[in-house]
C-alpha cells in the first residue's frame, strides 16, 4: 500500500468513526428522550454547561493523581465499568427495535445487559483497536446523544466553546492533556479512537503514545525517528514522520463533543425535519454535522503535514459554524439560533 492509499484510507476511517458517533447519537435522541434517559431538569439552564466544565477539571485532576500514585489499574476498572453503563443505554434502546419478531420486555432487557457485560469483557480481555473502536463509537453515540437532550442550545454552544479554549490551553499552555493522554494510552481503553495505518498493526503489541494528535511534542518525536539531518527542510522531516507511523490516534472526546450540538440541535430546535430514515434530523443538525467533519479534515491534514494541534478548537469550531449557517438557512433568526 503506497503513502497516498495510506492516508487516503486513515482519513476515511477517521471520518466514518465520526460519523457513526454522530449518526449513532441521532438516532438515539427520541429513543433516549423516550426512556426518560435526559440528566437534568432544565436543560436549557446555562449552569448546567459550568456545572460539567467542573465535574471535567475534577475528573481530570483525580486521573492525573491516580497515574501518579500508580492507580493505573483504578481508571481502567472506572473507564470499562462506564463503558457497560452506556453500552447498556444504548442496547437497551437497540436490541428490542433490531429484533424480529420482538421478544418479550424483559427478555430483550436481559439481552441488552449480556450484550453490555461482553462489551465489557472483551474490553478487559482482548482490547485489540477494533474492539476499542467498537466500543468508542458506541459509548460516543450514546454519551452524545444523552448529553444532547440534557444540554438546550445555549447550554450546547457554550459547552462547545468553553472546551475549545480549555483544550488549547491544555495542550498548548499547562500540557497537562498530554500527561493525561500518554497516561491513558497504555491502559488500552476506550477514550481514544484508534486509526492503523498499515495492515498488520496491532494495538495489544503497540500502545506508543507518539502519535496521539493533540501531542505537540511529536513534531521532534516524528524528525528524530526519520533520522534527518537537523538542517535539512523541517516540512519534509515532519511529512516523512507522518507517513511512517503505524496508527493514528484520536481522543473520544473529540467526536463526542461537537456530537452533542449536532444532537441537541436535531432534539430542541423546532426547524423543518430532513426525512432520513431512523434518525432524527434538520437542517441545522445537518449543519453541525457537516462542520465537525469539516473541522475533522483540516485537522487531519495538519497532523499529517506534521502540524500537532488541539482538536477541539477545529472541531468544535466547524460543528458551531456549520450549526449556525444551518439555522440560519431554516430561516431561523440568530437569536433563536443561539437558544436566546
Amino acid at each position: 500500500m503506497n503513502d497516498r492509499t495510506r492516508v487516503l484510507v486513515a482519513v476515511g476511517t477517521t471520518v466514518l468513526l465520526f460519523l457513526g458517533v454522530q449518526l449513532g447519537a441521532l438516532a438515539l435522541v427520541e429513543p433516549f428522550n423516550e426512556s426518560g434517559r435526559q440528566a437534568v431538569e432544565d436543560p436549557q439552564n446555562p449552569t448546567n454547561s459550568v456545572l460539567y466544565f467542573g465535574v471535567m477539571l475534577v475528573a481530570t485532576g483525580l486521573m492525573l493523581a491516580a497515574f501518579k500514585y500508580d492507580l493505573e489499574w483504578l481508571i481502567r476498572l472506572l473507564i470499562v465499568g462506564v463503558s457497560v453503563m452506556i453500552s447498556w443505554y444504548v442496547f437497551a434502546e437497540l436490541v428490542p427495535a433490531l429484533l424480529v419478531p420482538p421478544l418479550a420486555a424483559g427478555v430483550a432487557d436481559a439481552l441488552a445487559i449480556v450484550v453490555a457485560l461482553a462489551v465489557g469483557a472483551a474490553l478487559l480481555l482482548y482490547p485489540e483497536w477494533y474492539v476499542i473502536d467498537t466500543t468508542g463509537v458506541v459509548m460516543g453515540a450514546g454519551a452524545a446523544a444523552l448529553f444532547g437532550i440534557s444540554f438546550g442550545l445555549l447550554p450546547a454552544l457554550l459547552l462547545l466553546a468553553v472546551l475549545a479554549v480549555y483544550d488549547a490551553i491544555s495542550v498548548y499552555g499547562t500540557e497537562h492533556m498530554l500527561d493525561l493522554a500518554e497516561g491513558v494510552m497504555d491502559l488500552k481503553i476506550p477514550v481514544v479512537l484508534v486509526v492503523p495505518m498499515t495492515l498488520s498493526y496491532s494495538y495489544l503489541a503497540d500502545g506508543s503514545t507518539d502519535d496521539v494528535l493533540e501531542d505537540d511534542r511529536e513534531t521532534d518525536a516524528s524528525a528524530a525517528d526519520g533520522g534527518t539531518d537537523p538542517d535539512t527542510d523541517d516540512s519534509a522531516a515532519d511529512d516523512a514522520g507522518a507517513l511512517e507511523r503505524d496508527a493514528l490516534f484520536i481522543g473520544l472526546g473529540d467526536a463526542v463533543i461537537p456530537s452533542v450540538l449536532v444532537a441537541s440541535a436535531a432534539y430542541f430546535l423546532e426547524a423543518r425535519a430532513i426525512a432520513v430514515p431512523l434518525i432524527a434530523l434538520n437542517l441545522p443538525a445537518l449543519g453541525a454535522l457537516v462542520g465537525t467533519i469539516a473541522g475533522l479534515l483540516v485537522l487531519m491534514y495538519m497532523v499529517l503535514k506534521g502540524r500537532p494541534h488541539a482538536g477541539l478548537p477545529l472541531l468544535n469550531g466547524g460543528a458551531i459554524g456549520g450549526y449556525l449557517l444551518g439555522a440560519l438557512a431554516s430561516g431561523l433568526s440568530v437569536a433563536t439560533a443561539l437558544g436566546f
